[in-house]
Parts: C-alpha cells; sequence; structure tokens
C-alpha cells in the first residue's frame, strides 16, 4: 500500500467496493490523528473561533462517540452508554482531568470495535435506526455500506474542521 509523504495510508485506485470503503474510512481516520500530533493538551483544548467552543480534543471525543453510535447501536444493536457519559453525549465537552490520551485511546477502542463488530458483515446487512433518525433517511433499516458512507463524510466534514483548528493553533495546513 503506498502512504502520503506524512504516512497515511492512499485508497487504492481500484478496488472492490468494500477495500475502497473501509481504505477511504481508515485514511480519515489517520487524517484525524495527523491533525492532532504534536499538539500539547491545552493546544489540543483551544477553540476554533469564536463562537464556537470546537476544538480538537473535542473532535476525537465526538467521533469516538460517532463510531459507538454508528456501529455498536445502530449496525449491532448493542444498548451501551456514550463514550464519555450521559452528560456528554456529542462527546464535544471537554473535563480538565481527561487528556487527549486517554481521549484517543477511546477513540481507538472505538474504531477497533467497529471493526470487530463489521468484520464478517456484508454491506447489504441493515442496522436498525431510531424512530426520529429513520424519520430522516425514510427507513429504519440502514444498510452498513450506508453506514460506512456516512461515516466517510462524517470524518471528511470534521477534518476541514480540524484543519481549521490546527491552522489556527500553530499555522499548520494542508493534508
Amino acid at each position: 500500500m503506498n502512504t502520503t509523504p506524512d504516512g497515511r495510508p492512499v485508497p487504492p485506485a481500484h478496488a472492490e467496493e468494500r477495500a475502497m470503503l473501509e481504505a477511504w474510512l481508515d485514511f480519515h481516520r489517520a487524517t484525524l490523528t495527523l491533525k492532532c500530533s504534536g499538539l500539547k493538551d491545552d493546544q489540543l483544548r483551544l477553540a476554533a473561533v469564536s463562537p464556537s467552543p470546537m476544538t480538537l480534543l473535542g473532535l476525537v471525543q465526538h467521533l469516538a462517540e460517532v463510531e459507538r453510535n454508528w456501529f455498536q447501536r445502530i449496525f449491532a444493536g448493542a444498548d451501551v452508554p456514550p463514550v464519555f457519559g450521559e452528560d456528554n453525549v456529542d462527546g464535544y465537552a471537554l473535563r480538565p482531568d481527561r487528556g487527549f490520551d486517554e481521549a484517543m485511546a477511546a477513540w481507538q477502542a472505538e474504531v477497533a470495535r467497529g471493526r470487530e463488530l463489521i468484520a464478517d458483515a456484508s454491506l447489504d446487512d441493515c442496522g436498525r435506526l431510531g424512530e426520529q433518525e429513520a424519520g430522516h433517511v425514510g427507513d429504519q433499516g440502514i444498510s452498513l455500506r450506508w453506514i460506512m458512507v456516512h461515516m466517510i463524510e462524517e470524518y471528511a466534514r470534521h477534518n476541514g474542521h480540524a484543519d481549521l483548528i490546527r491552522e489556527r493553533i500553530d499555522g499548520v495546513t494542508g493534508a
């Protein structure tokens, strides 16, 4: 597999659908890691721009929750609590006693668990949305294919946020 100069895996130019989706999702996960690399805890807690409270640390926590929601709750039907507590269901809220290493470990654990849950699944296998979410999609049954495309979109959008936050912190751009 080829890598970018910064070490991220480049998705293949030609592959079957499942491999392509997994490669692009992994690329975007690696991009999030890259955006946070080399920063100190106080930098990871800096908000983008007022009035937004969004931070790189908050994005890592949020994406841990997103991973849990889509792969464990929706796809596998597991009844699991929010990663960072009932008072932080979207993951964005920061706590002074939770640093980047803890948040990163939680995010990586959610990524690993999601991979386990879908390892033997077909892209046509379905999870189940709640009634409210189903109203937006039009169906309570949601395919793994849809979930993976959505996860790529979710990471791509938040990596754009991360790029802007990182640029504000130390001027690093790109990726």
